[in-house]
């Protein structure tokens, strides 16, 4: 990307993590309100999609995370092909530090929710819940106390998120599809395969792409795999180059136009459909249950032992360099907004348990909750007050 498309791309992040917020803070205030029966209404209201042979019955919350989060994934999808070929993962000495720090992001967290899972009663499946950064809300909270801290803390957490989120959607591919039907399977293959070709057809009209995309999505939701795999597999068939000499990129082109949308309609509709839970009634393993417990440990503890902990050792054996101007204090304040779970941690938590599993499903919410607004206050009040050192100097 551009500096201008950058400092737009992380303008929005910061945008969106602000009505995350909004979105899921509305969604727990209602579902425990007097009105508390018109949110669930809402949210699990059943909604019939039928086009031709097509047909398809689910709940609002249902298709916001079956067919609107699958856009999402196509963004991710896009930001990973660009930082992999011509952006921060591009280059193998830029690359190593954030890299590293996210894979310690992954294994730290884990290890720490099957600690707490590993008894009687416990729920090992979790696991995979912690592994994820929010870009838009740790951006956000970088933002709002940390503005003038060197733009390489900014890098690193952004980088650190994308390789979080290329890790959360492997795991989703290999841990999250079941019953999977190989006619459905062929067609999402064989669509995919026309998207692949149209990849050396710089010029072929926006529309050939928006129906390849709903034909893979419709192919790969009755195929029984997950619908967000659609998404990232389609953007890796989007080409870097214009349509036309000196042109915008289509891939570029592509993540201005949809950004938004995602960034200001999609995550906080999402948000608010999963984040409300009704406390009324709730026994007391709903909040320090193991799966509660687990994840908010690991996405509180885990995230900034983990990042942190990669990082410092790869920057103690000279492997690499810290980032340029970033003190050890800011480095580890960013390490701990890497716990803000969130959006994606809500996501693969659903994948987790049956939905007819509301004690465990609620209790993903908590635990996501928790474990996330920690972070963010933890992690905002470090580098506040870093951010008040470098002014009082």
């Amino acid at each position: 990307m551009s500096t201008r498309s950058t400092l737009e791309f992380l303008k929005t992040e910061t945008g969106s993590g602000l009505l995350l917020a909004a979105g899921a803070f509305l969604a727990i205030a209602w579902a425990n309100s007097p009105a508390a029966g018109s949110y669930a209404l809402i949210v699990d209201y059943p909604i019939l999609v039928q086009l031709g042979p097509f047909s398809e019955q689910m709940s609002l919350g249902g298709w916001v995370k079956t067919a609107l989060m699958p856009i999402f994934f196509f963004i991710v999808g896009l930001e990973i092909k660009y930082e992999v070929l011509r952006g921060e993962l591009s280059n193998p000495r830029r690359l190593a530090l954030p890299v590293v720090a996210a894979l310690g992001g992954v294994a730290v967290p884990a290890a720490i929710y099957l600690a707490l899972n590993a008894g009687p009663g416990g729920s090992p499946q979790g696991w995979p819940t912690p592994a994820a950064t929010d870009i838009a809300f740790a951006l956000a909270a970088l933002s709002l106390v940390a503005a003038r801290l060197p733009p390489t803390l900014r890098i690193f957490l952004l980088t650190v998120a994308i390789a979080d989120d290329l890790a959360a959607v492997v795991l989703i591919a290999v841990l999250f599809t079941s019953d999977i039907r190989p006619w459905m399977l062929a067609g999402a293959a064989a669509t995919l395969a026309v998207l692949g070709a149209m990849s050396r057809w710089r010029g072929a009209p926006y529309v050939f792409w928006a129906v390849g995309a709903i034909l893979l999505w419709g192919f790969t939701l009755k195929s029984g795999v997950n619908t967000s795999l659609a998404g990232v597999a389609a953007a890796l068939c989007v080409p870097l180059e214009p349509k036309r000499p000196g042109g915008q990129g289509v891939l570029q082109e592509l993540m201005d136009a949809l950004h938004p949308y995602v960034a200001f309609l999609i995550l906080p509709l999402f948000a608010f459909t999963a984040a409300g839970f009704s406390a009324q009634g709730l026994p007391p393993a709903a909040f320090t249950g193991p799966i509660a417990l687990g994840i908010a440990t690991a996405l509180f503890v885990g995230k900034a032992v983990g990042v942190f902990g990669a990082a410092s050792l790869m920057i103690g054996l000279k492997l690499v360099r810290r980032p340029t101007g970033a003190t050890w204090l800011e480095l580890f304040g960013v390490s701990v907004l890497c716990g803000i779970g969130f959006t994606m941690s809500f996501y693969i938590g659903a994948l987790a348990f049956p939905e007819t599993d509301a004690l465990a499903q609620t209790q993903v919410r908590i635990g996501v909750l928790m474990g996330s607004l920690a972070s963010a206050a933890v992690g905002m009040a470090v580098l506040g007050w870093c951010q008040a050192r470098r002014d009082a100097v």
